[in-house]
């Protein structure tokens, strides 16, 4: 235990690593300050009793760390944001313009993320109205309903929504780790006093029977330990390069590995999925023939939408894997500097076969994340956890604790980097000893 606490001391011996380490609390303490700035004109105790009925509304609040249930300047999170994204990463491919600016390097890029930010106002705006609606359809929440309502909660929400997205790329840019996913991760890690809580108080009211405790935790522990496997998981492929001859010098003719991840997309394609999951929910209280139709045929949880989400995270998992990794690029420098994947030719022949090697792995991964988002449900029918709210359930075992496990991951990864470039010993390597002290 003593290693990985050395690791955590050695973080703030190093200046740049330590300034990054404070600005990214302090960001974190702002957003979570924010997210207590009420909106005028709503009762916010008459909100409350509406979220203790559970649904979408209680697992969007989830992701907004409690701000859309109290209805402050952030009830919207950040996910119009990541909507945007996701809106702009299809239309890449398709608008020619859009896909030139994307091939044009860093200043192409900041034109994208422009193009994202002016979607994200769009969908705030869009989202507001709809929420504003939905606020005054419920009784005795909204003081003062009518236009001027409407108005205040676009220019809060908006504003809030707009600022978060600051906050992020300023931790992303100044701190440590991408800060949009840290933002989420603060949300869902604010909400876990409140899950632990409604489980003791389940337990004491016989609503939820200790073996079956124990059982979620048990799954929480495995579900832990899974998307540790798989987020960190590659498949190792040997390339041989040749031995070059410089002066009295020789060169390579070694054989290196090139890893492929398993779950090359990360969490972003649970993220994507659950965004847009949302935003046909939001409208079933803003819109009464969408919510008819959604109460119908699309209630949170059941089969229809648990199989759209998963086809979803399917979906995403090999669209992103597609953005990011270019088979063509990668032959072609192993081409260039002469290495060679043994019993395949050089050139397109490589490239079709890291194709097909990526596809089959991100099907794993893929389907692994699928999987993870359905578990809260499939729980939910063999424990029989009497949980309407799903907030337990959703906490212990499905999204949000892939979403945990991956963000502090990476962010763990990163922490590392720095260090071992100051040739401090990370976690890895403290890891290393551990085990090899116990051997």
């Amino acid at each position: 235990m003593a290693q990985p606490i050395e690791a955590f001391r050695n973080a703030f011996k190093i200046p740049e690593l330590k300034r990054r380490l404070l600005f990214t609390l302090i960001m974190v303490a702002i957003y979570r300050l924010g997210c207590y700035v009420p909106t005028p004109g709503i009762d916010g105790s008459k909100l409350a009793d509406q979220f203790g009925r559970g649904g979408i509304l209680g697992f969007y609040d989830l992701f907004s760390g409690g701000a859309f249930s109290q209805a402050t300047v952030f009830a919207l999170g950040i996910m119009p944001y990541i909507s945007a994204s996701i809106i702009v990463s299809l239309l890449i491919p398709v608008i020619p313009s859009l896909e030139k600016l994307s091939k044009t390097g860093h200043e192409g890029q900041k034109k994208i993320t422009e193009y994202t930010r002016y979607g994200t106002i769009g969908l705030c705006i869009i989202q507001s109205i709809a929420i504003a609606v939905m606020l005054q359809g419920m009784p005795e929440v909204v003081a003062r309903p009518g236009v001027g309502f409407i108005m205040m909660c676009v220019l809060s929400f908006t504003t809030g929504t707009a600022f978060i997205m600051w906050l992020g790329e300023q931790i992303s840019e100044s701190g440590i780790g991408n800060g949009i996913s840290l933002i989420i991760f603060i949300s869902i890690i604010s909400r876990a006093p409140a899950a632990i809580g409604l489980m003791f108080r389940m337990i004491r009211n016989d609503q939820l029977g200790v073996l079956q405790a124990g059982m979620l935790v048990i799954l929480m522990v495995i579900v832990v330990a899974a998307a540790i496997v798989i987020t960190t998981g590659q498949r190792r492929i040997p390339v041989q390069y040749p031995r070059q001859v410089k002066g009295r010098k020789i060169y390579g003719g070694q054989r290196n590995y090139l890893p492929l991840r398993v779950n090359q997309a990360g969490v972003i394609p649970i993220i994507f999925a659950s965004s847009i999951m949302m935003l046909p929910s939001m409208l079933q209280n803003a819109v009464p023939v969408v919510g008819d139709f959604m109460s119908r045929h699309f209630m949170y949880g059941g089969l229809a939408y648990n199989m759209v989400d998963a086809i979803l995270i399917i979906f995403f998992s090999f669209f992103y894997t597609a953005i990011t990794f270019n088979p063509v690029e990668i032959a072609d420098n192993m081409k260039k500097y002469g290495g060679v994947i043994m019993g395949v030719r050089p050139g397109r022949a490589t490239a079709d076969y890291l194709y097909k090697v990526m596809n089959r792995i991100t099907l794993v991964g893929s389907l692994f994340l699928a999987l993870i988002a359905l578990l809260p449900n499939i729980v939910s029918a063999v424990v029989r956890v009497n949980d309407p709210s799903h907030t337990l359930l959703s906490f212990f075992g499905g999204t949000t604790l892939l979403i945990l496990v991956g963000v502090a991951l990476d962010t763990v990864r990163q922490i590392e980097q720095h260090l071992i470039m100051r040739s401090y010993d990370g976690f890895a390597g403290a890891g290393r000893r551990i085990r090899a002290r116990r051997g």
